[in-house]
Parts: structure tokens; C-alpha cells; sequence
């Protein structure tokens, strides 16, 4: 781990000043407490019970900050504890923290390969790290024996399609470059890049942009000494192997391939995965939610009318009016475009949406028997929530 450690000693990633923290959020998945609820405890967690967090791989502390800001905000308690390789980039992540006045917080510098000597968690969090392990597959089997009973893990790992171009640098500037300390490496490889094609696969790949964010952006992109992506099949063999199972993708409409071409019905649904992922060719990481093996209902249900919905960036008023008006409206993710079609008597329905209510409250409101409501509310579920717009979570309440 000396080279990953040293380059992470040399260019905390991502490039992060505490001084920001006054001015902005960075906010993302995984490890918002209201995803987290949807996939991990069925929408109906006890927020009045602490929840026990690892941040495995923190970095410079984007999950830390997010999860520790968006508990504290919610008023409901919290132990979490820090851990990753690089004290440059434990420092940034505890002047974050102070920035903000968080605390609850136990800051370690460690391997998440020993997780478990940490304790045992409701929930970890791991963004960015176990494709840069030696062997991922250690690491997924290091996370689940930290895992306590009826907890989950939220991931961002790499995907191949979208990162076209990457590797063949990596493999260049690394047999270019190899015994030179961390800024020279930089400065030599900046000065090749200057110098590639336009028509190389690297410049033609619009979905990456890192490199032109910071050096550490640079660094991690290009001159990483260790990294591997995962298409779907692959992710989900190293799950099976080590005691995971998925709970869903953070955006699982685009994972489903029948939004793109006809698919025989006697597919599995792990192949319908690797087969959407295989037909957009744009996923640059995948980012989702696993519980451990076996374990069934981890993800909440929309037939479950107890639950609490949320719509994910608010405003619920606005969008009602436009699916009244019967508007097609255009959503983008990075370079992915989609469209959301609903019809215009589910406004009433998602103008319903606060975070307090329940799917009951909401039928009742609109004045629906429980199998009408069931099946307009399956089209909004499909629809918001297949694009990680619409959550399941008591956390409001």
C-alpha cells in the first residue's frame, strides 16, 4: 500500500479547503441518511437509536462531512468513526468537521482491511476506495465482518465503459514514470498529455474530468499505481463470494434495459443489469447499496403504505404543477439524458410528497381506494424513484 499511501500523502483527493465548508454542502450518494433508510432498513429505521457509522476509505471526508452534517441537522444521534491510509487527507477531513462544529466523530488512520478491530457497524460507508485496493475481493470480506446484523454498506466503485482511455495512460505513464516521487511524476506526465492526440480515446471521452479539476484530480485519474473498474457482472460475483448482496443501484431505471429495447421475458435480473450497463456504455462508477446475503425486505416497498415518502431536492408543489400541465420533463445525470413521463392525475399524489405523511395519509388525501392508489403510486415509484428522486425514509417524522 506504500505508493497509494504516498500519493495520497502528496495529493489528498479529492482537493478539498476547509474554508468552504461555510459556503456549501457537498452532497451525493451514497450515505444520505434518507437512501440510506430506503435500502438498507426498509424505510423504517429507529432514528432515535445512535447510528453507528464506519466511513471506510474517508479521503479528505466528502461521506463523513455529508452524513455527520445532514444527522446533525435532523437532530438524531450518531457514532462515527473515521478511517483511511493518509493522515494529509485525516487532516483536511477533522478541519472540516471543526469547520462545521461536528463532533461525535472518532478519527483513526488505518487500513479498512481492518475494519472489524473497529467495531461492528449499522452502517459503513465506502466511496472511492475498494478499487484501489491490492485485492478488492479482501476488502469486500473485510467491510462485511465489520458489518453488525441488519446493517448495509454504501459503495461507489468504478465501471469500464465509461472510463474509456483511462487505463491506456495509467499503463503508459506508469511504465514512463515509475521510481519518480509524486510531483515529478506530475509534472512529467502533464507535460506528456499536453503532447497526446486529440483523437486519442482519452481526449474524445467526454464523461471524465477530473484532470482539469486539480493536481490531486490529475493524480488520481491518470497516475493512480492501483486501479481496476467493475462492470456489473463482476461487482456483483465479488458480493456473492463475500457475503454481500446488492440492495439496489442509487439510480435503477438506468440499469433496467427494457427503457431501451425489448427484453425476453426468462432473463435474470443480473443479466438484465450487465446488459443495460453493456447498452449505454456511459457508466463511469457504479453507486449503490448491499446488505448481507440471504437477507430479504432490506429496500423499502411502495406497497407498504406505512412508509414515508421524500422527494429528493424538494420541491414537490412545482413538480405536481408540471405533471398537471402534462409536461415531459427532462432530467440529467452527468451526460446521461432522460425524460419523466408521468400522468396528470398522479399530480395530486406527488403534491402529497412532504416527508411527513405516509403513503395512507397520501391515498386518503386524494381520495383513492388502496388498489387505485396502488396502482398510480407504482408509476411514480418507477418513474421518481427509478431515478433516485423519490425516497422512503422516517427520518422526518
Amino acid at each position: 500500500m506504500g505508493r497509494v499511501r504516498d500519493q495520497y500523502e502528496a495529493y489528498p483527493y479529492p482537493d478539498r479547503d476547509p474554508a468552504d465548508e461555510g459556503k456549501r454542502l457537498i452532497a451525493g450518494s451514497p450515505s444520505e441518511p434518507r437512501e440510506i433508510d430506503h435500502f438498507i432498513f426498509a424505510g423504517h429505521r429507529d432514528w432515535s437509536t445512535p447510528l453507528r457509522v464506519l466511513v471506510a476509505g474517508g479521503g479528505t471526508g466528502d461521506g463523513l462531512i455529508q452524513l455527520a452534517q445532514m444527522m446533525a441537522w435532523a437532530g438524531k444521534p450518531s457514532e462515527i468513526t473515521y478511517l483511511d491510509l493518509s493522515t494529509a487527507s485525516r487532516n483536511v477531513a477533522e478541519a472540516r468537521a471543526r469547520a462545521r462544529g461536528l463532533t461525535g466523530i472518532r478519527f483513526e488512520t488505518g487500513s479498512l482491511l481492518e475494519a472489524g478491530d473497529y467495531g461492528a457497524f449499522d452502517y459503513i460507508d465506502c466511496c472511492g476506495v475498494l478499487h484501489h485496493l491490492p485485492d478488492p475481493v479482501a476488502g469486500f470480506a473485510a467491510l462485511r465482518a465489520a458489518l453488525a446484523p441488519g446493517g448495509g454498506l454504501g459503495f461507489m466503485v468504478y465501471a469500464p465503459h465509461g472510463r474509456s482511455g483511462v487505463y491506456p495512460l495509467q499503463a503508459a505513464f506508469g511504465a514512463l514514470l515509475s521510481g519518480l516521487p509524486p510531483q515529478d511524476r506530475l509534472a512529467r506526465a502533464k507535460e506528456i498529455f499536453a503532447r497526446l492526440p486529440e483523437d486519442h480515446p482519452f481526449k474524445r471521452n467526454r464523461l471524465v474530468g477530473d484532470h482539469e479539476q486539480s493536481d490531486a484530480g490529475f493524480y488520481d485519474l491518470l497516475l493512480h499505481s492501483r486501479d481496476r473498474a467493475f462492470a456489473v457482472a463482476e461487482l456483483l460475483a465479488v458480493m456473492e463470494r463475500t457475503g454481500w448482496q446488492l440492495s439496489g443501484f442509487v439510480q435503477p431505471a438506468l440499469y433496467d434495459p427494457s427503457r431501451l429495447a425489448h427484453i425476453p421475458a426468462d432473463m435474470d435480473q443480473a443479466t438484465r443489469m450487465a446488459v443495460a450497463e453493456q447498452l449505454r456504455g456511459t457508466f463511469k462508477v457504479h453507486v449503490g447499496y448491499a446488505v448481507e446475503a440471504g437477507r430479504a425486505n432490506a429496500r423499502a416497498r411502495p406497497s407498504d403504505l406505512s412508509l414515508v415518502p421524500h422527494l429528493k431536492g424538494g420541491a414537490p408543489a412545482k413538480l405536481a404543477r408540471e405533471i398537471a400541465a402534462g409536461k415531459a420533463l427532462p432530467l440529467r445525470f452527468g451526460m446521461v439524458r432522460e425524460t419523466l413521463r408521468l400522468p396528470k392525475r398522479a399530480a395530486p399524489l406527488v403534491a402529497g410528497i412532504d416527508g411527513r405523511r405516509t403513503l395512507a395519509q397520501i391515498a386518503g388525501a386524494a381520495r383513492l381506494d388502496p388498489l387505485a392508489f396502488g396502482t398510480l403510486w407504482a408509476q411514480v415509484d418507477r418513474e421518481l424513484g427509478g431515478f433516485g428522486l423519490l425516497l422512503y425514509s422516517g427520518l422526518g417524522r
